[in-house]
Order: structure tokens, then sequence, then C-alpha cells
């Protein structure tokens, strides 16, 4: 099996020791290029010439480009290989007609698995698609060691959950889940945040928060005491590792789907920066800089909280139930 390298924007599901996919499989992992930190198909083609791979995993977790998935059709069939999309990341996207042509997974893949949450809103679950019918027989019998009960709560919210993502109104959401992304993208750059990849085209902004001087770690706890919750993450050939890293990620379904608009991801933007650019990296009791520790002033923080909170006065979770109270 070849899968997307964990610092590139992979997942741990995609053929790594941690994961039981990684028992099953021997597993090589592809990246980026290093100058535009975009994935270069030339490269995974040779990869998988090399390697001969029975299985090709496309999709990822913190990627914030699109992914041309004719390309890895061509690749696989090269090798003879299945090619597998997980695309529970983007699938509202895919659902919402953002991702159509080649960076369609559903056309070109043999198989397509998905969660039922993210950016298609639906419930905590999952989902196996696929056109082949010689696959069909081997897809019915699940996941080999992982498999559990069926509740039928969450089958019916999976239904609701189709029905709301073949609506307009569900198209509408997706693209401004990514029109928003771009937003916020814009904001942090040209607040000094380096992006990933330069930008982005999905519902994802990946920034190097080592153009605020601080790790991963650090940023997150940072803005975790603002009142902003992301999660750090690797970056492609980060120098911090896996623990601290040099990244964090942010996403904008969920803000979009309380009603957030391009203008308020500028001021979610500015709340980010203005905190990362206040925080400062702490010392350890040995005098060397921490990668863990930070110090960020009570004025900054209570000023982002309020921030925060009024963006979500502004847009209440349950309108209909907020004002009720």
């Amino acid at each position: 099996m070849i899968g997307m390298s964990l610092d590139a924007g992979g997942h741990l599901t995609h053929g790594f020791r941690p994961n039981i996919s990684g028992k099953l499989f021997s597993q090589r992992s592809y990246g980026v290029n290093p100058e535009t930190e975009q994935l270069d198909y030339g490269n995974i083609q040779a990869l998988a010439n090399e390697f001969r791979p029975l299985v090709i995993v496309a999709g990822y977790s913190a990627y914030p480009r699109k992914v041309n998935f004719a390309k890895m059709r061509e690749i696989a069939d090269s090798v003879d290989a299945v090619l597998m999309v997980d695309m529970a990341h983007f699938s509202g996207l895919v659902a919402g007609k953002v991702f159509t042509e080649e960076y369609d997974p559903i056309p070109h893949a043999h198989i397509v698995t998905s969660t039922t949450h993210k950016s298609l809103r639906g419930p905590r679950g999952g989902i196996v698609l696929s056109n082949e019918p010689g696959l069909a027989e081997h897809i019915d019998k699940g996941c080999p060691m992982v498999l559990g009960g069926p509740l039928a709560n969450i089958m019916a919210a999976k239904a609701v959950a189709f029905a709301e993502a073949k609506s307009s109104s569900f198209q509408s959401y997706a693209q401004q889940v990514v029109d928003n992304a771009r937003a916020l993208a814009e904001g942090i750059e040209k607040r000094g945040g380096r992006l990933v990849t330069g930008g982005t085209e999905n519902h994802l902004v990946l920034v190097d928060v080592r153009s605020f001087d601080l790790t991963g770690r650090q940023a997150e706890s940072a803005l975790e005491e603002a009142g902003v919750i992301v999660n750090r993450n690797s970056i492609p050939f980060d120098p911090n590792g896996a623990w601290y890293t040099s990244g964090i990620r942010l996403g904008t379904p969920a803000l979009t789907s309380i009603g957030m608009s391009c203008a308020d991801m500028d001021e979610v933007a500015d709340i980010i920066c203005s905190t990362l650019t206040s925080a400062s990296p702490a010392t350890t009791p040995s005098g060397d800089r921490s990668k863990a520790k930070f110090i960020l002033s009570d004025v900054v923080q209570s000023s982002a909280r309020e921030r925060s909170a009024k963006l979500l006065r502004e847009n209440p979770l349950y309108p209909e139930v907020t004002s009720l109270i």
C-alpha cells in the first residue's frame, strides 16, 4: 500500500503502524514537492513503479489543495493497483458539487470511503462506496478486526444527512465553506502568517506558525487560552516533529454552518493573528527556549475571548432556541 505521508497531510489509517491498515499491509509514503508543498504526481508514479502496491490510497486530513483523482487512477491502473480514496474530510465538498470532474473521486476510484460527520455534517459514522461489481462482495464483509454493531439511530441520521446533501441549500453551504476558507487564509496571510502551499482550494487552512516565532503546540495552547480552538499539525518536512509541530490546522465547515460570512472570517483571522503575534515562547528552567510553554498576557486573552463571544452571539448555534431565552 502507498499513501500520503503524515507530514504532507495524510492520515494514520492510510497504512501506518499504529493503525490496523499498517499491520495488514507493507506501506510506503508519497509526499509533496519541497518548494510548492503540493503533490508531485510524477514522484507518485515513480514510487508506484518501484514498490508495485496492491492499493494506492488518496485523500488527506491536512492538505489544503485539491487532488487530481483522474491522475491518481492513471497511476493505479499503470501498476494494476486498486485506487482507494478516503474523502472523509472533504466529502461535503464532493456532495455539494464543489469538487467536480477530475477532482471528484467517485468516477475515478475503485473504492471511496468517508465518514459521515465532518464537512458532510451527518452523525458520527462511515460509508464505503464502489462502482466495481467485482468488489461488492468483499466490501460487504466489512473491515476485518474492527467491526462494531449497527445502530438504528445512526442509520436514520445518515439518511437525513444524505437527503440534506442532495439539496440546493447544501450546495450553497459547500461553496461558502470554500469561500470562507479562502477569506480566512487571505486574512491570515495579510497579517504575516505563512500559509502551507501558499493558500487553499478546499475547507482547510494550514498555517506555518514559525512565522509567529512559535511551535504548533504553543500556538494551539495560546489560542485555546484566548477562546479559539484549533489543533496543532505537522507541516511538510516539519523540523519540530509530530509532537510539537510547526503548524496549526483550521477549518471552516462549522463556522459556515452557523452562518458566518467571508467578512466574519477576516475578524477570525485578526483574532488568531493578534493572539499569536502577542504570544512568545517561555524559557525552561535550564534556560532553553521552550517548545511547549508560552507567555500571553491576560489583556490579550480577555480581548480575544470577548471578540469571539461577540461573533458567536451574532451567529448562534441554535437561533430558534436562543430567541426563546
